[in-house]
Parts: structure tokens; C-alpha cells; sequence
């Protein structure tokens, strides 16, 4: 039987990334390997997500470049933001990016200060945060608008450190 867990479970992400119906449409309460579960509180609900760490400077500079294979409720953070150093405002392209995403600038105190939904594939066309921010999240774009996920919502992981 647990193998059979197990397989099913490393199917799961499988199934979300092929977009295939029978995959289940909240993140697993456990973050499949080499990523951590993110929850998002807002009006319509609590949303997870099962994302990858970004923590020092080379990996937040790659952020999802070159990726297309991005999971409905999946994504990166960048944490903390600047690998070193306190909150800053934070800047962001699009460059090497083939597929649209929603980032989210997460304050020190874990709320959202901005999203940029649905940002421009390939763009170098920089998107601010408006305001020093201490992480950042990039979602399959579309995913903020579908889920009802605003500014000001709250986001925490494990781990969360409090700026």
C-alpha cells in the first residue's frame, strides 16, 4: 500500500504540470521534493502552493527563466529578498522568460504589496515592487485573479522569517 502512496504522489505533480483534469486542484498538505509548502490567506480562502527557494543572489537571478513546465499551483520565492542584507524595493524582467507569471511582492511583515498579474513573456520591460519588500513570488501567470489573491493578503511558509 505505501508504495502505491508513493507512486501516487509522485504522480500528482506530473498530472498538474500536463494540465491533465484528474490532478487534484489543491497543493498536497506535504511539498513534493525539492520544494516547500506556501500558503496565501485572502477572502476566497486559504491557497497552497508547492514552490521552489530561491535564497542566493545566482538563483534569484535565474528565478524561471527559460522554464515552460511551470505547475498550476507551483511557482518559486525568492526568500529572503536580497539574499543578504535587509527589505529593499525590488525589480524584476521578464527576459528569458517564455511563459507569463504573476509575481508577488511580499512585505516583511508577509503581506502582498503588489502583484504584477500575467507579466509579458519575454519582456525587459522592468516591473517594480513599489516599496522595500522582503521576498518575492512568481506564480503561473493568471493563477492571483483566478484564486481571488489581492494585495494585501497574507502569505507565510515555513520558516518565515520576522523582518
Amino acid at each position: 500500500m505505501k508504495g502505491a502512496l508513493a507512486r501516487a504522489a509522485a504522480l500528482a505533480p506530473l498530472l498538474a504540470i500536463a494540465g491533465c483534469d484528474s490532478a487534484p486542484s489543491a497543493a498536497p498538505t506535504e511539498a513534493p521534493a525539492g520544494t516547500i509548502a506556501l500558503t496565501i490567506a485572502s477572502a476566497s480562502g486559504a491557497h497552497r502552493f508547492a514552490v521552489e527557494v530561491a535564497k542566493t543572489e545566482d538563483a534569484q537571478q535565474r528565478g524561471l527563466m527559460y522554464r515552460t513546465d511551470i505547475p498550476r499551483d507551483g511557482g518559486m520565492l525568492f526568500a529572503p529578498y536580497p539574499p543578504k542584507g535587509p527589505p529593499r524595493e525590488a525589480s524584476f524582467w521578464m527576459k528569458n522568460t517564455p511563459s507569463p507569471l504573476d509575481i508577488v511582492f511580499i512585505r516583511p511583515d508577509g503581506t502582498i504589496a503588489r502583484i504584477a498579474e500575467n507579466t509579458v513573456p519575454q519582456s525587459e520591460t522592468q516591473i517594480p515592487s513599489g516599496e522595500p519588500v522582503s521576498a518575492v513570488l512568481e506564480l503561473r501567470g493568471g493563477r492571483a485573479l483566478d484564486l481571488g489573491i489581492s494585495e494585501g493578503d497574507r502569505v507565510s511558509w515555513p520558516g518565515r522569517p520576522a523582518r
